[in-house]
């Protein structure tokens, strides 16, 4: 007579099917998961990368107008233009980037925001030149997208977030660590950088 206390060989596989039912679709809905969140990330760092790929855009023109006053000082516009060769020479992969990329690609763009400001505060001495139309029309388009790069920073950093909490989070971070996906680093706010960038002057 079968002891009644043990489950039979059917019964135990039944419940060996539904375990793997369970853990099958729980890997299946986490790894899409985190696979569109991921892609949100990454479709935000593209429109980081936009907004600073149009703020070195402005550059050529903003050289241009600047070279056409012969007495400006053209180190400062030397170093502006040396910053931007820098700068647009950074490139970050989103599926893989870490915080040392992330940090030199900052440092870049950083430097070139210095220069920027620097060059706008040795216009301050030149009024023929801060009353040129095409310099008032770089400041007001810098002005628009300084603003812009402020927001979609922004924008990243919540999609990382929703990201690193979703992978991090028990039990999907044993999920994530068995399926390859990755912390991603934070877009670091520097001093100052919640201003608006004072480039008009009353």
């Amino acid at each position: 007579m079968r002891n009644k206390g043990c489950m039979s060989a059917g019964t135990i596989g039944i419940a060996l099917l539904v375990i793997a039912a369970v853990l099958f679709f729980w890997g299946k809905n986490g790894y899409n998961s985190f696979t569109t969140k991921e892609q949100n990330v990454n479709t935000k760092w593209s429109n980081v990368e936009t907004v600073y790929q149009k703020r070195a855009n402005l550059i050529p023109n903003l050289e241009r107008t600047v070279k056409s006053y012969s007495q400006f000082e053209q180190e400062t516009l030397t170093k502006v233009v040396e910053a931007r060769s820098k700068a647009t020479s950074i490139t970050i992969d989103p599926t893989n980037m870490t915080e040392a990329d992330m940090a030199k690609f900052q440092a870049a763009q950083g430097e070139l925001s210095g220069s920027l400001s620097r060059l706008m505060a040795v216009v301050e001495s030149y009024p023929n030149l801060k009353a040129d139309q095409q310099y008032i029309n770089f400041q007001r388009e810098y002005t628009a997208i300084e603003n812009s790069i402020r927001s979609e920073t922004v924008y990243f950093n919540e999609a990382a977030q929703d990201y690193n909490t979703s992978i991090k989070t028990f039990p999907n971070n044993i999920l994530a660590s068995f399926t390859n996906f990755k912390e991603k680093p934070y877009f670091k706010a520097a001093v100052g950088a919640e201003k608006a960038p004072e480039v008009f002057t009353k």
